[in-house]
C-alpha cells in the first residue's frame, strides 16, 4: 500500500480530505506533520458528521480528525492489530515508532477474508417516469440507458461489487421488461425477487409486500439515482450510531437572483445582494432496520418520508447520512443528458 497517497497535513482542508477517502479505498486520511508523526486521523463518517453540523468543505482538517486515536507501537503483530479491531470495533490502526511516526497502518479487510453481505437490498423501479416523456412511453424509467447500461443494472452491480446478493426489484410500470431482462438474476450470481404492485403504494409502501422479513437492515434504493456512495461506510454508519432507519442526503445548493430584503413592518432591517441558500435534500437513499416493517399496513400507499417520519414519532432513532460522492436523480431530460456525459 501507498500510503503517502493517505497523508494530509494540517494545512489541508476538508475538500481535500474527501479527495483522499475517494481515492485511497481505505475509509481514511492521516494527517502528519514534517516529520511524518501523526497528528490525527479521519474516517468517512467523521467528514459527514462535520458537514451535519455546517462546516464547510474549505475548512481545515483539523475541526474534524480525531487526535485520539488508537495505535499500535511498532514493530506489532497481524494478530496484534486483529484483536484490537475486534476488541473495539476498529477497521483501521496504524503502527508508530516511538517518536509518533507512522510505520505501517493495518485494515481490517486485509486481515479477514472479504464475506458476502446478508443484507437484502430492495430497489424501487415501478415509477412512470412522467417527466421523461417520450422516452417512458413504451420504456420503464429504470431500464434507460446510461453508458450503455440500463440504470437498474448499474445500481444491481454497484451493489454486487459491495457484497450484496439478495434482491427485490419493486415493478409496476412495464414490469415484464424488467422481469424479462433480469429474471431470477442467476446472470450475475444474485437473487433476484419482485414485490409486483397490482396499483402504486410508494416507496414505502411496497416494502409491505415482503413476505419473508429479513434478519439484517435493509438497503433501500430509488432506481432512477446514480451514485457512487459506499454502501459500506453506511452500513458502518448506521451501526456506529445505533440506528434504526439512516437516511442519506444530498446538499442542495439554490442561488436567489435577486437581492433579499429582511423588513419589520415598513424598516428595513437588512439587505442581503443575491444570497447562496443550503439545504440538505432527500436523496433516495434507505438503511431500515427490519422492525420498521411494523409500521406500514399492507397493501397501503405509503412514501419513505412518510414511513421514516411515523419511526421517528413512535420514538425510533432516525439518522441522516451526508452524501459528498458523486449523485445524480435521473427524473428529468436535463438530468438524464448530463448523466450520460459525466458517467463514464
Amino acid at each position: 500500500m501507498n500510503l503517502e497517497k493517505l497523508f494530509l497535513t494540517p494545512m489541508s482542508t476538508i475538500r481535500e480530505a474527501i479527495s483522499v477517502l475517494d481515492q485511497g479505498a481505505v475509509q481514511i486520511a492521516l494527517v502528519i506533520d514534517s516529520e511524518r508523526r501523526l497528528q490525527g486521523v479521519i474516517t468517512d463518517g467523521d467528514i459527514r458528521r462535520a458537514l451535519l453540523r455546517g462546516e464547510s468543505l474549505d475548512s481545515s482538517v483539523t475541526a474534524v480528525m480525531r487526535v485520539n486515536f488508537r495505535a499500535l507501537q511498532h514493530p506489532a503483530t497481524e494478530e496484534e492489530a486483529l484483536t484490537l479491531m475486534r476488541l473495539e470495533s476498529l477497521h483501521q490502526i496504524p503502527s508508530l515508532d516511538s517518536e509518533g511516526r507512522l510505520v505501517q497502518l493495518f485494515l481490517l479487510e486485509d486481515l479477514i477474508k472479504p464475506k458476502t453481505l446478508s443484507n437484502t437490498v430492495v430497489i424501487m423501479a415501478g415509477g412512470r417516469g412522467e417527466r421523461l416523456r417520450p422516452l417512458t412511453h413504451n420504456c420503464p424509467k429504470p431500464m434507460i440507458q446510461v453508458g450503455g447500461k440500463p440504470l437498474l443494472e448499474i445500481a444491481l452491480q454497484q451493489c454486487l461489487d459491495a457484497g450484496f446478493k439478495d434482491f427485490y426489484f419493486s415493478v409496476n410500470y412495464l414490469k415484464d421488461q424488467i422481469k424479462t431482462y433480469f429474471e431470477d438474476g442467476a446472470k450475475w450470481s444474485a437473487r433476484i425477487r419482485y414485490l409486483e404492485e397490482n396499483f402504486p403504494l410508494g416507496t414505502g409502501g411496497a416494502l409491505s409486500l415482503i413476505q419473508e422479513r429479513p434478519v439484517e437492515p435493509l438497503l433501500v434504493l430509488n432506481g432512477d439515482v446514480l451514485t457512487r456512495v459506499d454502501y459500506g461506510n453506511l452500513l458502518r454508519f448506521h451501526s456506529d450510531h445505533s440506528a434504526a432507519a439512516t437516511m442519506c442526503l444530498r446538499e442542495h445548493v439554490t442561488q436567489i437572483p435577486y437581492g433579499v430584503v429582511q423588513v419589520d413592518g415598513v424598516k428595513v432591517l437588512a439587505l442581503q445582494e443575491k444570497p447562496v441558500l443550503t439545504h440538505y435534500v432527500n436523496a433516495g437513499i434507505y438503511l431500515l432496520n427490519p422492525e420498521l416493517l411494523d409500521l406500514m399496513e399492507p397493501n397501503t400507499f405509503l412514501d419513505m418520508p412518510q414511513l421514516l417520519e411515523r419511526a421517528a414519532r413512535n420514538s425510533y432513532n432516525v439518522n441522516a447520512f451526508p452524501i459528498h460522492e458523486y449523485w445524480l436523480d435521473i427524473g428529468r431530460p436535463e438530468t438524464l443528458e448530463r448523466a450520460r456525459g459525466e458517467w463514464a
